[in-house]
Order: structure tokens, then C-alpha cells, then sequence
């Protein structure tokens, strides 16, 4: 092979070489520039949907404004009529106002002028009266005050006369029931021999090993003994009288609660106010315990069945309580035991005669008593638990409160007289006395927001504890000053009786 053809090859690929560069860029060029249009039509699309978006968007927010302006509007036109209505309703009202003013002082002129018409009457009356009088003197030959003189005179006369007949009236009766009376006369004053008791005692005296114990029982400032009278509501009063602290109280369930609690905190030593409010409460549980203990046992030795269990209860509360100074339990237990005999000898039911008996006074029991004789309100416990009709009337009739409508009430009512003789003077008082003191602590327990209350000294002092939740510092004087002043209205009592609020408040909580 020689140059030439060598150079041809050579000069044959280089010219395809270039051929196929040129040709190569040329088609690149080609789909470069379809490229760009392709891209340049997308990119016309999407800028005409963002335009579409944001078309909508707009459309939409100017649709949101227009509905908040059109509601603030609105709102703004509801607040403009309604300040329109004021205003007129206001105009109406002031022009309604000053016609009322105008018309009552038309009023005040009329009534003005009435009163001058009215005065100038009345001094016309006057005149006319004194002149009349004066025409009566003279005519009589007497003045006013000699006619009422003698007019007085006339009447004492004339009522002496009369209260003479009347007097002998009395005498000429007297004389003829004399000898009846004088019967009933004896045979009360030996029924009330007969059955004397002692008149229960308002102290307890609470013997103690040494003075030294007094100290521990006042505690610190005093403290354990107001909280041991908070508890209690007796009144504890420790003086120089020898091993000895004197309980005072009214009521015999107060004092033998203090009675107790005082002799369990003295035998374990620990004295301090948390103890004395835990020993107090579980006094009063056992207190209760024996109430229904001795209920129960009254019953069964009187061979009494079938009671309701709150008259059991009540049965067990008899034993403190008094009838003028004798013991009510006790009372009616011979007033049960007389009635069973006195049946029996006539013939009748003994066991029902006994059950009335014992149920004769249930009416002295409850310590909310209403406005009833004791006669009627035992009549109606006894009622309400079911007892029989014949039980019933001789609880209610054993005063003659009632018509006796069983053979069974007079028996009551007889054997009541023989067991617990009617009262003298100084029985009477101290029931007076004791009744006093329970209104006086209902009258306070009347208030919202009272808890306890306690009379002591005699009466002369009354305690009140409210709840802290319930009354604030700020009503504690105003109630203190409304129980005096109802107190001062509604009850009879010598000297003063002093009214002690006490609020205070605890926070108790548990280590565990």
C-alpha cells in the first residue's frame, strides 16, 4: 500500500469524522431548542393555574371580609336601634317621672288644704264641746269632775253590794262541799307523804385523790376545762373545797356524761383537749348503750313484750329524768306494778293495765317538746308506734285532757295520783326552773348555723357554739345581740342572763 492510499483513508475517516460531529451537534441543537419549547409550555401552564389559585383565594377572602363587615354591621345596627329604643324609653320615663312629680305635689296642695280644713274643724269642735259643757254645768249645778266624782262613788257602792252577795254566794258552797274537800285535802297531803323522794339536785360533786389533780384538770390558761364544758355543756367549777370539783348542771344526762369522762381522763392521766373531746363522745355512746340496757330490762321485769324499740328507748331515758323531784322510771314503774294490781282486783286485763302505766308519762321524755301537755304528746308516741286504742286513751286522758273511753284510764290515772302525789310549791319551782332552762337552750337552737347550746350558772349565762362554715365572725355579735333581744321579749326570768357566742374553726388531718 502506498502514501497516497494511505492518505486517502486517512483524509476519508477525518472527513466522516466531521461530518458525523457536525451532524451529531446540529440534531443536539435540534432537540435543545424542542426542549425549551416544551419547557416554556409548561411553565405557561403553570403560571396560568398559580394564577387560577390565586384568583380563587382572593375571591374567597374578599367573600369572608364581606360576610365580617356585613356582621359587624349588623351588630352595629342592632346596638344603634337599641340606643335609639333607651333613649326613647328613657325620654318616656323622665316625662313619666315629672308628671308624677307634678301630680303629687298637686297632691301635697291638696292635702295641705285639707289639713287647714280639718285643724279649723277640730278648733271648731272643740269650741262647740266646751260650750256644751259648759251648758251641762249650768244646767246640772255641777261641774265635769263633781259628776265623775259622784258617778265613781255610785259605782263602788254598787260593786260593793254586789261583791258581798257574791261572797256569800261562795261561802253558803263552800260549807256545803266542805266535808268533800277536806277529804280530798288529806288524802293528798299523805299521798305526798307517803311517797316523798328527794328532789333532784342540779350539782354533782366529783371527789378527786388530790389538789394537785385540779390544776391538771384546768389545764394550761384553762384550756381543759373550757373544752371539757364545750364538750359537756356543764358548767365545772373547781374552788378551794378539798379534794373535790362540783359539777353544775340541769340536765342529769350532761352531768353524768361530765361524771364519767371526768373519772376515765382522771384514772388514765392523759388530760388535754383532743383526749377530752375523744372521751366525751365515747362516754356519750356508752351513756346510750345503758339507756337502751335499762329500757330493755324495765321491760322484761315487768314482763312487758312487743314494744317498739323507740319507746324502749325512751323507756331507758325515764331514768333521768325527774317528775316534780321523784324519779320518772321509777314513778312508772309503781305507777305499772299499782295498775296491774288494781286491774286484777277488778276483774280486768292486768298485763294491758301495766302497759299503760309504764307508757303514762312517755310524754316527758322527748327533748323537743312542742307546745302540748305531756298527757297528749305521749298519746301521740304511742300512737305513732302502733299501740292499741284502749293503751292509747289511758295515756291521754290520765289528766283529763281527753274523754275516758276505756276502764283502763281511770285505773292510770288513779295509780298516777297514788305513786307520784301531786306537787307542793317548792316541787313545782324547781319544774318551772328546769323547764326555763331547756326553752332557753331551744330558743337558740332555733338559729341556722347553731351547733350546741348550753344554760349554765343557774340560767344566768347561755352558750352558744355555731359552725365556722356556716357563720362568720362578722354575724357572730349580730346573732349574739338578736338572742338577747329575743330572750328580753319572749321569756320571764330574774336578773340577766349573759349570751356567750363562741365560733372557732379546726383543721384536722392524719398521719398514716
Amino acid at each position: 500500500m502506498n502514501v497516497l492510499s494511505i492518505s486517502l483513508i486517512i483524509t476519508s475517516f477525518l472527513l466522516g469524522g466531521v461530518v458525523s460531529w457536525y451532524m451529531t451537534k446540529k440534531f443536539s441543537k435540534a432537540r435543545r431548542a424542542k426542549r425549551l419549547q416544551e419547557i416554556e409550555k409548561e411553565t405557561e401552564v403553570l403560571k396560568k393555574n398559580k394564577m387560577l389559585e390565586v384568583k380563587e383565594k382572593f375571591i374567597q377572602l374578599k367573600a369572608e371580609l364581606e360576610k365580617q363587615v356585613a356582621a359587624r354591621n349588623a351588630k352595629i345596627q342592632a346596638t344603634e336601634a337599641k340606643l335609639k329604643q333607651r333613649e326613647t324609653t328613657f325620654s318616656q320615663r323622665q316625662e313619666e317621672l315629672q308628671r308624677k312629680n307634678a301630680e303629687i305635689d298637686n297632691i301635697k296642695e291638696n292635702l295641705s288644704s285639707q289639713l287647714a280644713v280639718v285643724e279649723k274643724k277640730r278648733q271648731d269642735l272643740e269650741k262647740v264641746h266646751q260650750k256644751e259643757v259648759e251648758r251641762l254645768e249650768t244646767i246640772a249645778g255641777l261641774s265635769a269632775n263633781d259628776a265623775k266624782e259622784r258617778l265613781i262613788e255610785s259605782l263602788k257602792d254598787e260593786a260593793k253590794t254586789d261583791a258581798s252577795s257574791y261572797i256569800n254566794e261562795i261561802m253558803e258552797e263552800a260549807k256545803m262541799t266542805a266535808n268533800m274537800e277536806a277529804k280530798k285535802i288529806i288524802v293528798k297531803s299523805i299521798q305526798r307523804v307517803a311517797t316523798e323522794t328527794a328532789v333532784e339536785n342540779s350539782v354533782t360533786t366529783f371527789p378527786i385523790d388530790n389538789d394537785e389533780m385540779k390544776g391538771r384538770i384546768i389545764g394550761r390558761e384553762g384550756r381543759n376545762i373550757r373544752a371539757l364544758e364545750a364538750a359537756t355543756g356543764i358548767e365545772i367549777i373547781v374552788d378551794d373545797t378539798p379534794e373535790a370539783i362540783v359539777l353544775s348542771g340541769f340536765d342529769p344526762v350532761r352531768r353524768e356524761t361530765a361524771r364519767l369522762a371526768l373519772h376515765q381522763l382522771v384514772q388514765d392521766g392523759r388530760i388535754h383537749p383532743a383526749r377530752i373531746e375523744e372521751v366525751v363522745a365515747k362516754v356519750r355512746r356508752q351513756i346510750e348503750e345503758e339507756i337502751i340496757e335499762t329500757g330493755k330490762r324495765t321491760t322484761i321485769d315487768l314482763g312487758i313484750h312487743g314494744l317498739h324499740p323507740d319507746l324502749v328507748r325512751m323507756i331507758g331515758k325515764m331514768k333521768y329524768r325527774s317528775s316534780y323531784g321523784q324519779n320518772l322510771l321509777q314513778h312508772a314503774r309503781e305507777t305499772a306494778n299499782l295498775c296491774a294490781v288494781m286491774a286484777s282486783e277488778l276483774g280486768l286485763n292486768p298485763k294491758k293495765a301495766r302497759r299503760a302505766g309504764l307508757l303514762h308519762d312517755i310524754g316527758k321524755v322527748p327533748d323537743d317538746q312542742p307546745e302540748l301537755p305531756h298527757a297528749i304528746l305521749g298519746m301521740n308516741i304511742c300512737e305513732k308506734y302502733k299501740e292499741k286504742p284502749d293503751i292509747c286513751n289511758a295515756v291521754g286522758a290520765h289528766h283529763d285532757e281527753i274523754e275516758m273511753q276505756t276502764m283502763i284510764a281511770p285505773i292510770v290515772q288513779a295509780c298516777d295520783a297514788i305513786s307520784g302525789a301531786r306537787p307542793g310549791a317548792r316541787r313545782e319551782i324547781v319544774e318551772a326552773y328546769l323547764k326555763r332552762l331547756n326553752d332557753l337552750e331551744n330558743l337558740a337552737m332555733s338559729y341556722p348555723g347553731v351547733i350546741n347550746t348550753y344554760a349554765i350558772q343557774a340560767g344566768r349565762e347561755l352558750r352558744v357554739i355555731v359552725g365556722a362554715d356556716k357563720i362568720d365572725d362578722k354575724s357572730v355579735e349580730s346573732l349574739s345581740n338578736e338572742l338577747a333581744k329575743k330572750i328580753q321579749d319572749e321569756m320571764t326570768y330574774p336578773g340577766q342572763v349573759k349570751i356567750t357566742v363562741i365560733r372557732e374553726t379546726r383543721a384536722v388531718s392524719y398521719a398514716k
